[in-house]
């Protein structure tokens, strides 16, 4: 679907928002596209991203899928808005096993104060490519006025 931002300023604004989000700046986690309703990303994967069976800890998988959902629904809301997540939810599919991660986020359905948004989470392997690790769904709660 293709969507248009109530903000002109939205990619430089997003910026703005992303270079205080402390946790996505530690996990190591860069943005390589936005559009009005849609992000995606990228992990270069680290021993720190790591559970004991050398997968992609389950806390990065759904932490990703969190990121690119909130901030597709970001790209969406007037200037001064913000959103943050109503509920998350999170289909673990495969392991992770790889190099780095990809995540993709879109709304599907946007509205006034809330927007429904979901996520695909990609491993890549060096021998099988992009591998779908999890998908998420999430609730995005627009706020009027965040505190900041």
């Amino acid at each position: 679907m293709e969507y248009t931002s109530k903000n002109p300023h939205f990619r430089r604004d997003m910026l703005i928002k992303m270079q205080s989000n402390h946790f996505m700046q530690h996990l190591g986690f860069m943005v390589t596209s936005i559009e009005p309703g849609y992000l995606e990303g990228e992990l270069i994967l680290q021993k720190i991203h790591l559970q004991q069976n050398g997968f992609v800890h389950g806390g990065i998988t759904s932490t990703l899928a969190d990121i690119v959902m909130g901030f597709s629904a970001f790209t969406l809301v007037a200037e001064g808005e913000g959103t943050v997540t109503s509920d998350l939810k999170i289909a673990y599919l495969r392991p992770g096993v790889g190099t780095k991660i990809i995540a993709k986020g879109r709304v599907i359905k946007p509205g006034n104060l809330l927007h429904y948004c979901e996520s695909d989470i990609y491993c890549v392997h060096p021998e099988k490519g992009e591998v779908l690790i999890a998908r998420g769904y999430s609730t995005m709660c627009v706020v009027k006025h965040p505190v900041v």
